[in-house]
C-alpha cells in the first residue's frame, strides 16, 4: 500500500506544534529529519535537541488529500505554513530497505565492522560481524 508523505521545514521553536497538528489530522507517523547534516553528539539527558533547520517528515494512509492536510494543519496552527511539499511513497519492504545504508565500515589500519549481510571487504583483515542497531 502506497503512503502520502507531508515534508513541513520547521525550526524547533516549531516542532511540537506541528508535531501535534500532524497527528491530530491523521498522520500514522511524524519524523524529525536534520535539514543540513548538523550532528548533535551526547544530548543532555532528557532533553531532545533538535536541529536550526529540521524536517518534519509525515506518513498518511494514501487516501488522504495533500490539500485538506495542509488546509487542516494552516487551521489547527493558525499560521502560514512553513516550507511543504507532499509525495506518495510507493510501499516496500521497510524492515529490510533500512539495511541498504548499511556498509562495511573500517578503522584503523586493519579493523573492520561488516553487517552480516556483507562480504567481508578483506578477508585476511580483522572482520567483526556485528549487525546495526542500538548500538551502532
Amino acid at each position: 500500500m502506497p503512503w502520502l508523505q507531508v515534508r513541513l521545514a520547521i525550526t524547533p521553536e516549531q516542532a511540537e506544534t506541528y508535531e501535534d497538528a500532524l497527528l491530530e489530522v491523521g498522520a500514522v507517523s511524524v519524523t524529525f529529519m536534520d535539514a543540513e547534516d548538523q550532528p548533535i553528539f551526547e544530548p543532555d539527558l532528557n532533553t531532545t535537541p533538535l536541529w536550526s533547520n529540521t524536517h518534519l517528515l509525515a506518513l498518511f494512509e494514501a487516501d488522504a488529500e495533500p490539500e485538506a492536510v495542509f488546509a487542516h494543519l494552516q487551521l489547527l496552527t493558525g499560521t502560514e505554513l512553513p516550507e511543504h511539499h507532499a509525495e506518495v511513497i510507493a510501499d516496500q519492504d521497510w524492515e529490510r530497505s533500512w539495511m541498504d545504508n548499511f556498509q562495511p565500515m573500517r578503522f584503523g589500519q586493519r579493523l573492520w565492522i561488516v553487517p552480516s549481510w556483507h562480504a567481508a571487504p578483506e578477508p585476511e583483515a580483522v572482520n567483526l560481524l556485528l549487525d546495526p542497531g542500538l548500538a551502532l
